[in-house]
């Protein structure tokens, strides 16, 4: 009988150089061999980005490790939802009976790697919005949408009622899938992504109130107000694209003329407006790819990304929208120390922070995803 060993304590690994920490991981990755997918997102510091076998957005990534057939492990280079959408995608009850029934391991390198966004929205604060909504106006008539960026209870949430997850790429086509199905849209957690996307479908602030979850009644509405409504916008948002602001658009248009502004649609609606560009981490990584020598750009999102771009891209002239320093501070939280941490673990057969989500609610959850790809596709 085989017994279980105790994990490795974190503490050591504080102590080592970067130089020493990349020999590890580079051996502990080609002892787990094709086992092993690491996941970095593209906010993710380079000296952990270099080490990832997949680099991307949140559910892309998630969806490209469920598809592999070797993969035992997954070593998540991103935050808590992102851990949590890979365990529900790799665990899916057909992938679990190609493979007999064994799990693939998901780890989150450092636990406290949370999003701010995704807390902004608790499952009882969106039931307890629920209800009350169901004061005022009919829920059959409201289709919610989730954000890829929250908690998988929240995804179980929208499963359960008939809604659906988006991400920023495809927020649009699933606003209008949710308009076919019922008459409003209550969207969370971002309201900023909600808005943007709703306000080019036509659909004006004066009909998308702000429900905000510390407000004793109603979210802080007048029932006139959700009575009007066509979408309803949590009042969330995040920390990085929230720091943008118009005056640094105009600052930098002044500055260097015919610079482009792009960003990403998490950005406030007053940015957003006048942005030349506007869209997901991918497509600002795919138009910055696309564009001709020379270009000069002012770009709205995180500042890793950003500096990536810049070194990837020297024959364009790039520079990060804001005067302040503006970066994801949860996604810092994964360094060398943690991913060297978690890959020894896994080699000697123990694994560390493991996210496991329950049964029902990756059950939900990944209904309202299925729901997502129909209409992506």
């Amino acid at each position: 009988m085989s017994v279980a060993l105790e994990p490795l304590p974190f503490p050591p690994f504080r102590e080592l150089s970067n130089e020493e920490l990349n020999q590890r991981i580079v051996t502990a990755k080609q002892r787990l061999g094709k086992s092993l997918l690491v996941l970095g997102h593209h906010y993710q510091q380079d000296e952990v980005i270099q080490h990832a076998d997949l680099n991307g957005d949140s559910y892309q990534l998630s969806k490209l490790a469920a598809e592999s057939a070797d993969c035992r492990s997954i070593v998540f280079c991103g935050v808590h939802f992102m851990a949590e959408t890979a365990d529900i995608l790799a665990n899916r009850p057909e992938k679990l009976a190609v493979r007999n029934g064994e799990r693939v391991g998901v780890v989150l390198p450092d636990m406290a790697a949370g999003c701010s966004m995704a807390d902004m929205a608790a499952i009882r604060q969106v039931e307890s919005a629920w209800r009350q909504l169901g004061e005022v106006i009919d829920t059959d008539e409201i289709t919610p949408v989730t954000y890829i960026n929250s908690a998988a209870s929240l995804k179980a949430f929208c499963g359960r009622h008939g809604g659906i997850v988006c991400t920023s790429s495809n927020a649009r086509a699933v606003l209008e899938w949710s308009f076919a199905q019922r008459k409003r849209v209550f969207f969370f957690p971002d309201q900023h992504l909600g808005r943007n996307t709703s306000l080019k479908m036509g659909i004006t602030n004066e009909h998308m109130p702000i429900w905000n979850p510390h407000e004793e009644e109603h979210g802080g509405n007048t029932q006139q107000a959700i009575e009007d409504s066509r979408v309803i916008l949590w009042k969330g948002h995040c920390s990085v694209h929230q720091m943008f602001q118009a005056d640094h658009v105009h600052t930098f248009r002044k500055k260097y003329p015919g610079i482009q502004i792009l960003v990403h649609p998490e950005c406030p609606q007053e940015v957003n407006d006048i942005a030349d560009i506007s869209g997901s981490t991918s497509k600002i990584i795919e138009t910055v790819r696309k564009a001709p020598a020379g270009t000069k750009w002012a770009i709205g999102t995180e500042l890793h990304l950003v500096n990536r771009l810049k070194k990837e891209h020297p024959e364009q002239e790039i520079h990060f929208l804001s005067p302040l320093v503006c970066m994801c501070a949860t996604m810092y939280r994964i360094d060398l120390a943690h991913l060297c941490w978690s890959l020894e673990n896994l080699v000697q057969g123990t694994i560390v922070n493991q996210i496991v989500v329950n049964d029902e609610i990756a059950t939900w959850s990944l209904v309202a995803l299925e729901r997502m790809l129909a209409v992506s596709k």
